[in-house]
């Protein structure tokens, strides 16, 4: 009898995922993985996808219409490692008829956690203190050494009041702040209760009111410089604002302006524009923690976003939609 069995799906992933993915995926599928980890160059990832079934790439592949317009014709999928898909062309691959998913949910609460954690540094000049400890410049208690801020009692303003902003909101009711926050949509009055939160349908009324700022927003075409000079300048000098959302939703040069010139009192940065590359000015700045885009960085939640993947395609190669397919107008 011959065998009706489809081939397994070539699947081509574009960097080296946690071990228990990278070998269920070779277990499951004509899997080509990478040698070693690094960003795929434009030709090597032009090359990926002119020969596999289903791309897996992760936020550091920019997808363009150009590389989905001359990807080959199996391609069908492209299965993304990661929630945020900003940085794939969702017009271009509809228009090629290629599914792209996601992973949403598996990071909310490490990225939750990210976010609370610079909340917190950052008033309390945490990675001020951890230096000048390292330093041996440090010469003991006084009263007025390292004074920061307290943020107990404080208006913490949540751009994007999604799983993740939502999650910000429980933790940091448990630190005495109150809750504002702005979203397209308003929560249900039930969520908005739980939660102790303050809707603002305007944007600009919120900046002005608030303590402390954090981004969770997806970055799409709405969101890009969200955050420009002119919002900036609706902060007031005393206000510390924090982004583990993506770089691009806050004018990056906007916002080192108003550090240096002490219109902001600090920031907490997780992500940026042009990673790997910060802008020197940032750098120089004792008063902006930075981070290397690890807010959903957890073995836990690698594994998971892995999992979320090999799914999205088993159910693809089996004829099914992927339970976690990207519409055009995702936000």
């Amino acid at each position: 009898m011959t065998d009706q069995r489809r081939p397994a799906p070539r699947v081509a992933v574009t960097r080296v995922l946690p071990d228990a993915t990278m070998r269920r995926l070779s277990e499951l599928f004509d899997a080509r993985l990478p040698a070693d980890d690094r960003p795929m160059t434009r030709d090597e990832l032009s090359r990926a996808m002119a020969d596999c079934d289903v791309l897996v790439p992760t936020v550091t592949d920019q997808i363009d219409a150009d590389l989905i317009a001359a990807a080959g014709p199996a391609l069908k999928l492209i299965a993304n490692f990661g929630a945020g898909v900003n940085h794939i062309d969702l017009h271009a691959a509809r228009a090629r008829g290629v599914i792209v998913t996601n992973t949403p949910g598996v990071l909310t609460e490490d990225t939750a956690d990210m976010a609370m954690a610079l909340i917190l540094a950052v008033p309390r000049r945490l990675a001020e203190g951890e230096k000048l400890v390292r330093s041996g410049q440090w010469t003991g208690w006084s009263p007025g050494g390292m004074l920061g801020h307290r943020i107990g009692g404080k208006k913490l303003g949540i751009v994007g009041m999604g799983r993740i902003g939502q999650a910000v909101a429980r933790r940091a009711r448990a630190f005495g702040l109150s809750i504002h926050y702005h979203n397209r949509h308003r929560l249900p009055l039930v969520l908005e209760a739980e939660l102790g939160a303050a809707w603002h349908p305007n944007l600009d009324g919120m900046l002005a009111e608030i303590d402390i700022l954090s981004i969770h927003t997806p970055r799409n075409p709405d969101s890009e410089n969200l955050l420009d000079a002119r919002r900036l300048a609706l902060l007031r000098p005393h206000v510390f604002l924090i982004n583990t959302s993506r770089g691009g939703i806050v004018d990056e040069d906007a916002l080192t302006d108003a550090l240096e010139q002490g219109r902001l009192a600090g920031a907490g940065l997780d992500v940026w524009r042009h990673e790997p590359e910060i802008d020197p000015r940032l750098l120089a700045l004792p008063n902006v923690v930075m981070t290397p885009h690890m807010g959903s960085a957890t073995y836990e939640g690698r594994v998971a976003t892995g999992e979320k993947v090999i799914l999205n395609i088993r159910m693809w190669a089996d004829g099914h939609r992927p339970p976690d397919q990207v519409l055009e107008g995702w936000a």
